[in-house]
């Protein structure tokens, strides 16, 4: 996507909602939303990370963002009633959500993978994403046309020894992606897609590989214009589809 040349204005208007807001790509994510026109609603557990991720909209020159803090392990389904009955009321609609919170959770064998943190992985990096994007459709419906796109990576493809919880959830994540977008090709103009940020400087990475110079990786600025092109009217035909942002 290097010759990638979005107009200016592409995103103007479009109300987008990011999860996991304050993470590595969910932050560039956001900020580049904005800079393209878009405002912005913060969604994620840690607000100082979040405010800082408003700051640098609102420095920039971006539209003014809102922020929605919610810890992801303690989201239920209440939680997500809650946020899409504010967003209706403050914006009446939703272009596009993006899901970029994601918990690494162990790296062991299967039979040495502790339970509870099996469920906790699953439950912020699948169950979670589930809830929030059901309770988000109505709202997405009401869009003109909106894009979903779920942040994954490359294990979710094929499984590896010892990426337990995070692969399965993972591989999770592009089985809901095909399903949801095979339900609403029909009858809606929702499209939905998922996208492979590959190696980057983020704090996942940091934990899955401690030995490793991140500083000779791309950082999520390097790689985000894939997540912009998804998320804009330029990729409107596209649906059911897996993308790499390094391609």
């Amino acid at each position: 996507m290097n010759d990638y040349s979005p107009a200016n204005d592409l995103l103007k208007e479009h109300v987008i909602l990011v999860s996991g807001a304050e993470t590595d790509i969910g932050c560039s994510a956001a900020k580049v939303y904005a800079q393209y026109g878009a405002t912005v609603i913060l969604l994620g557990g840690h607000v100082k990370e979040l405010e800082n991720t408003y700051d640098a909209i609102e420095k920039a020159g971006g539209p003014q963002p809102a922020i929605f803090p919610l810890k992801p392990e303690e989201a239920t389904p209440d939680s997500y009633t809650e946020l899409t009955s504010v967003i209706g009321k403050e914006f009446g609609k939703l272009d596009g959500l993006l899901h970029a919170n994601q918990r690494l959770g162990e790296l062991t064998t299967m039979d040495h993978f502790d339970p509870a943190e099996w469920a906790k992985v699953l439950h912020v990096n699948l169950n979670t994403t589930f809830l929030l994007t059901q309770a988000c459709l109505p709202l997405l419906r009401k869009a003109d046309k909106a894009s979903v796109v779920f942040s994954t990576d490359k294990i979710g493809q094929h499984g590896r020894a010892y990426w337990g919880a995070y692969g399965v959830s993972m591989a999770g994540l592009e089985n809901m992606m095909q399903t949801l977008a095979d339900e609403l090709e029909a009858n809606t103009k929702i499209r939905v897609n998922s996208i492979d940020p590959g190696a980057i400087q983020s704090a996942l990475r940091r934990s899955a590989y401690p030995g490793e110079d991140i500083r000779k990786l791309p950082t999520p600025d390097d790689v985000i214009m894939k997540y912009l092109y998804l998320m804009g009217d330029d990729s409107a035909d596209m649906s059911g589809e897996h993308f790499k942002a390094q391609d």
